[in-house]
C-alpha cells in the first residue's frame, strides 16, 4: 500500500488557468495587463525604480591576472624533507628536483628561498632567488648558494 492511500487531506490542488471556478483562473493570479503577467518574464534585481542594491555597494578589490609562477619554499620546510629522508645531502637542491620528489607543484617555473626556520644539513641550493637571512644560514651551516639569472 501507498502512503498516499493512508493519509487523506481535504486540501484541493491549485491548479492555475483552468477556468474561473477553480479560484485561479482567467489571468492565474497573475493581474491584469503589465509586464509582470506576460510568460518568460524576470525581473532580476529590480526593485521599483529604487536604486538596487548592487548599484548602491561600491567596488571593491581586485583580480591580478599576472601569473603567479615563483614557488617559494623556507628553510624549515627543506629541514623537515632532510628529517623525513624525502631529501639527502648529497644532491643539488634545484627547482627540478623539487619537483620530480613531489614537493613543489610543476606549474612553477621559478625558485625562491626564504629564510624562515634553521638548516642544520650542508646543502648545495641552486634558486632563481634568495633572501638574505636565507642565504646567511645556508652559508653559516656549510652549504653554497647558486643564484641563477634571468
Amino acid at each position: 500500500m501507498k502512503l498516499n492511500n493512508l493519509v487523506k487531506t481535504n486540501e484541493k490542488k491549485i491548479r492555475p488557468g483552468r477556468g474561473i471556478g477553480s479560484g485561479k483562473g482567467k489571468t492565474s493570479g497573475r493581474g491584469i495587463k503589465g509586464q509582470k503577467s506576460r510568460r518568460g518574464v524576470a525581473i532580476k534585481a529590480f526593485e521599483g525604480g529604487q536604486t538596487p542594491l548592487y548599484r548602491r555597494l561600491p567596488k571593491r578589490g581586485f583580480k591580478s591576472f599576472a601569473i603567479k609562477d615563483t614557488a617559494i619554499i623556507n628553510l624549515s620546510n627543506l629541514q623537515k624533507f632532510y628529517d623525513a629522508k624525502k631529501l639527502d645531502g648529497a644532491t643539488p637542491i634545484n627547482l627540478k628536483l623539487l619537483q620530480e620528489k613531489k614537493i613543489i607543484n610543476k606549474k612553477y617555473i621559478k625558485l625562491k628561498i626564504l629564510g624562515d626556520g634553521e638548516l642544520t644539513n650542508k646543502v648545495d641550493i641552486t634558486a632563481h632567488f634568495v633572501s638574505k637571512q636565507a642565504q646567511a644560514k645556508i652559508e653559516k651551516a656549510g652549504g653554497t648558494l647558486n643564484i641563477l639569472k634571468k
